[in-house]
């Protein structure tokens, strides 16, 4: 071969610079590794669909803060291909603390996370000591916004709640009122005269009884008719009134 040629040849195998360049490309890109797809699914994407199934659930009461507790480190599921599914235990109640179930169709695995709620809301707080059986009014309370455990349900918020209810326990002064922490106020006492009522098309029947039992307001109660000296059932509508059928 003479020398002409094998210059020729050499320089035919020697590369241009756009070759290089796309040859040291090659080999950056070889070099950076591929993204890679999630194999497990993330704590924070439970924590989330568990604390907005709560927060779904509170929608309407507002001034709720919800709080979903922090997943084991250790935790490893499989990622979910399908959207993360939430939902409360049969038979679980709105509670301060709550667990929520997340759950992932495919792969099917399911989790439990507590989820805390606290709300801020305007409430009737007890202006001073009051004994059991005590009847509540408007100079008894105020109103007063609290932080308080729980979704806020319970509690009073209007002095007319007051309206029919007696405490249950002695409660000291301060005490934020909830509905639990009152009974209804009996109305017809045991051995008491009352007037029984009974109407029908515009025609109402009075009569003397004598109640034998005691009841509330809309309570079912036995009556001794005191004039046919016969026992009847009716519901109590007033202190004095118990209202019979014909």
């Amino acid at each position: 071969m003479d020398k002409v040629t094998e210059n020729r040849r050499s320089h035919a195998l020697r590369p241009g610079p756009v070759g290089l360049a796309g040859a040291v490309l090659g080999l950056l890109l070889s070099a950076v590794p591929r993204a890679q797809v999630p194999t497990v699914e993330s704590p924070a994407a439970i924590r989330e669909a568990a604390r907005n199934h709560v927060q779904t659930l509170l929608k309407d009461s507002g001034g709720n803060t919800v709080t979903a507790s922090q997943l084991d480190s250790r935790l490893h599921l499989a990622r979910c291909e399908l959207p993360l599914g939430a939902a409360l235990p049969p038979g679980a109640n709105m509670q301060a603390r709550v667990t929520v179930r997340v759950s992932c169709e495919r792969p099917r695995w399911s989790i439990f996370v507590p989820v805390m709620v606290e709300t801020t809301t305007t409430v009737l707080v007890l202006r001073h000591a009051v004994d059991r059986g005590a009847s509540l009014g408007a100079d008894d309370v105020t109103l007063a916004t609290r932080n308080l455990s729980g979704p806020g349900l319970a509690y009073l918020t209007a002095a007319a709640d007051l309206a029919g209810r007696v405490v249950r326990r002695p409660l000291p002064a301060g005490s934020n009122l909830t509905a639990d922490m009152f009974v209804a106020q009996t109305l017809v006492h045991r051995g008491q005269d009352v007037t029984l009522l009974a109407g029908a098309g515009g025609i109402e029947v009075r009569a003397a009884g004598r109640a034998t039992m005691d009841g509330a307001a809309g309570a079912r109660v036995q009556v001794l008719n005191l004039s046919s000296n016969r026992m009847v059932e009716g519901v109590v509508e007033s202190a004095e009134v118990v209202r019979v059928g014909l």
